[in-house]
């Protein structure tokens, strides 16, 4: 089972230092921006930056399905367009605001931009993404 992240220190960030109802609402109005016309499931994410900044993404439906865009995916875009960085800090609601968790396509991609010690709002608390996303495969890997 994962250990709830608590106190420790995530490369200077500490769960508690992160307004969450902030970011949480931050996720709720890329939500309801989402084009979800298909399963009418609009999701919303938003993350902080290591500057501070807070970037955010909604999940962008196709007729297509397969070329669906996660939340997630347009976060890691506008975390780019906006200036580049690491994420520090994550949350993800649904069409009523409720918590969600990343699918395992999206904890990869956050794992990208924001590594192992990445904050995860969950259901369940404060995770950091190596609990939710174990032995990640990463750029380290392709160092060999």
């Amino acid at each position: 089972m994962a250990a709830i992240v608590t106190a420790a220190d995530q490369g200077g960030l500490r769960p508690e230092s992160v307004d969450w109802p902030r970011l949480r609402a931050a996720a709720g109005s890329a939500m309801r921006r989402a084009y979800a016309p298909y399963s009418r499931y609009p999701v919303g994410a938003a993350a902080l930056a290591d500057d501070g900044r807070t970037v955010t993404g909604c999940n962008v439906e196709n007729a297509s399905y397969g070329l669906t865009l996660c939340a997630e995916c347009g976060l890691v875009s506008a975390l780019h367009a906006t200036g580049g960085g690491r994420l520090t800090a994550f949350t993800c609601v649904d069409g009523e605001e409720r918590l969600l968790m990343p699918c395992g396509r999206c904890r990869q991609l956050l794992y990208e931009h924001g590594g192992p010690g990445l904050l995860l709002d969950t259901p369940e608390g404060v995770l950091r993404m190596d609990d939710v996303l174990p032995q990640a495969f990463g750029p380290h890997d392709l160092e060999r």
